[in-house]
């Protein structure tokens, strides 16, 4: 029985591996589950797949998830600390889930036991990729992809060699705005940004959809993960969301991953790696599909890319103050400080203020330094909504 760690268990990547896992139970003894303030949810699935522990990361929420539990063998905490330490129990698979950058410092906990680290918080490899893969390198651990686009390119690469690779394209769905005039993006609504037209994800996700800033994310994802130069990736808007990657090689080949919109997929590929088995997912029908269509992004309508390029180009803490600052930037378009426009520039800024003096490109990638850069950040990019206008 492999013992199993889900942190972010309550978004919906963790709700669709609580999905595969739930299907088979008797395989899984599960050590511990994490989420944020839907406790009635994270009790559920504790209840469900009979938990040792569960835990909120905010503290506030800890008596209610302690009377939710009430009477059963889980034990419950609450807090960023206590998360860490859930981190700490040894596994064998653990997938990391949270969104933002919270997950990073969990992840590196894990991987520090060995354990097999599923990996779909996108920040951990955005912020301190280096640090990261080092820390797996060194304690014998394993990091595989869980986004759908570097499952697919991880998948693609399945007996390959790096060396042949000559190109690695990233598809997006172009997101809820793809057909709106540049001119009205200006006035997009928080409600509007929040509808995706292929994928059911959470909020937070689908706004970063709706800008571009997700696939901006994943672009450095797959230089640090697949150790890739910034000139060999490429982005592609495909609007089906059927092919999620594809890698090209030095004979002229594509590999192309073709499956359904459902993040099961990947996550069921991660759970059973190397190994692949049945999954409930939907079985495309590609006569009945018709065509697939493909167009090169307009970097006038999706500035987030060119912002990527630049992180890329430039490395170190890059990538910890492009996180922070598009997070903050966000936070300030849900709350409805900033429009929707806005979070490139505020992004942007940030970026420009603390490249000033080259700091950035020449700082050690410690959890220290990443984490200051971070709050740095975040604080910079606050600042920089009074400067919009």
């Amino acid at each position: 029985m492999r013992r199993i760690t889900l942190f972010g268990a309550t978004g919906s990547v963790g709700q669709s591996a609580i999905d595969l896992i739930a299907r088979d139970d008797t395989a899984y003894d599960v050590v511990a589950l994490t989420g944020g303030r839907n406790v009635r949810q994270l009790a559920a699935d504790a209840r469900r797949l009979n938990a040792d522990l569960a835990v909120t990361c905010y503290p506030e929420c800890y008596n209610e998830l302690k009377d939710l539990l009430a009477g059963t063998h889980v034990e419950v905490a609450a807090g960023p600390e206590a998360v860490a330490q859930a981190a700490a129990r040894p596994v064998d698979w653990a997938l990391s889930a949270i969104v933002g950058a919270a997950g990073l410092v969990p992840g590196l906990e894990a991987l520090a036991h060995g354990t097999t680290l599923a990996l779909a918080n996108k920040e951990s490899l955005v912020t301190a990729g280096p640090l990261l893969l080092g820390r797996a390198k060194a304690h014998g651990a394993t990091v595989l992809p869980v986004d759908s686009e570097h499952s697919a390119v991880f998948q693609a690469l399945v007996g390959e060699h790096m060396a042949a690779v000559e190109r690695v394209i990233i598809t997006a769905s172009g997101g809820a705005f793809r057909d709106w005039p540049i001119e009205k993006l200006a006035t997009a609504t928080l409600a509007q940004a929040s509808s995706h037209p292929n994928w059911d994800m959470g909020q937070r996700i689908t706004i970063d959809s709706a800008s571009m800033f997700n696939k901006a994310m994943e672009l450095i994802e797959t230089k640090e993960f697949f150790n890739v130069s910034p000139d060999m990736i490429e982005v592609l808007v495909h609007r089906e969301s059927l092919i999620h990657a594809m890698v090209g090689f030095n004979d002229g080949a594509l590999m192309a991953h073709v499956g359904p919109p459902d993040m099961r997929h990947a996550i069921g590929y991660a759970l059973h790696w190397p190994e692949r088995k049945h999954l409930p997912v939907e079985r495309l029908d590609l006569a009945k599909i018709g065509a697939l269509t493909f167009e090169a992004p307009d970097h006038a309508r999706y500035p987030a890319l060119g912002i990527a390029k630049r992180v890329m180009n430039e490395g170190g803490l890059s990538g910890a103050v492009f996180n922070a600052a598009k997070e903050r930037a966000l936070d300030g378009f849900i709350a409805g400080e900033i429009g929707f426009l806005d979070m490139s520039h505020v992004v942007a800024a940030t970026l420009d203020k603390m490249s000033l003096d080259g700091g950035l490109q020449n700082a050690a990638i410690t959890l220290d330094n990443v984490l200051e850069t971070d709050r740095l950040a975040r604080i910079y990019a606050g600042e920089a909504f009074s400067q919009l206008g």
